[in-house]
């Protein structure tokens, strides 16, 4: 069977699934394709405000580029950079997107699957997840793009621990290291994804986008704000939602935000 991304919508939230679980997910090229479209689509949509990424079954959230096309899609440097293309487009659609984003990491997460992770917002692996990027038994390398979003999360420390040494670590040492922002045991998993989807989706959506864009400068840009930059922290004052929230802080009651 061939792999796919499949696309789900409920309300406010749209879940992503690495559907190839022959393959330990792996990504075939129209994957990653199908990848970067869906998450440049989603991007556009002024209703979403969350998306989750996962892996289909427990096995693997991603185990990466899938080897079987490397004969004939990576056998030269040409072609390499050809197909690298596909992959930093749908990471690049995962840093660049303005709505929320969380990884479910259960079992193998690993080189390209991990890059996807990286990008993401939030990451919750299961205690039975694995992490690494053993590029270096191929003899092969991460390009900047990719290893941008990695040393981004991680660091350059534990960036190069990664590469070098090829090593596979377990949740505990991914958590410890920075990897992920959470370890959940196996049987709460999955309450705890659905839990921290809702806490995203209950809060103020115009307020998560401003977020990541506040964080986005701050950490790409060595350059001092500019008077519009610091304007914009004052934005969320002029919308319907700010009173929303406030009026239902005062009356103690749950706000109903509409993104307005």
């Amino acid at each position: 069977m061939t792999g796919e991304i499949r696309l789900e919508r409920q309300g406010h939230v749209a879940t992503v699934t690495i559907d190839n679980p022959g393959k330990r997910n792996a990504m075939s090229q129209a994957m990653w394709i199908a990848m970067g479209d869906i998450i440049l689509g989603l991007s556009a949509d002024p209703t979403l405000r969350c998306i989750l990424l996962r892996g289909a079954g427990d096995e693997a959230f991603g185990s990466g580029a899938d080897i079987s096309e490397f004969e004939q899609l990576r056998s030269s440097r040409e072609r390499a950079i050809a197909f690298a293309r596909h992959g930093h487009r749908a990471m690049h659609a995962l840093r660049d997107c303005p709505i929320p984003t969380v990884a479910a990491i259960r079992g193998a997460c690993v080189g390209g699957g991990l890059e996807l992770a990286a990008y993401c917002d939030l990451r919750i692996a299961g205690a039975d997840s694995r992490f690494g990027v053993p590029i270096a038994r191929l003899g092969a390398v991460l390009a900047y793009p990719e290893l941008d979003g990695l040393i981004g999360l991680a660091g350059p420390n534990a960036a190069l621990e990664l590469l070098l040494e090829g090593r596979i670590w377990d949740a505990d040492e991914a958590l410890l290291k920075g990897l992920v922002n959470r370890v959940v045991s196996v049987d709460r998993f999955d309450e705890e994804v659905q839990q921290t989807v809702a806490r995203i989706v209950a809060n103020a959506p115009l307020s998560a986008r401003w977020h990541k864009r506040f964080v986005r400068r701050l950490r790409s840009q060595p350059a001092a704000l500019n008077e519009a930059e610091l304007a914009e922290g004052y934005a969320c004052y002029d919308t319907e939602d700010y009173v929303i929230g406030y009026q239902a802080f005062l009356a103690r009651v749950r706000p109903q935000f509409k993104g307005k």
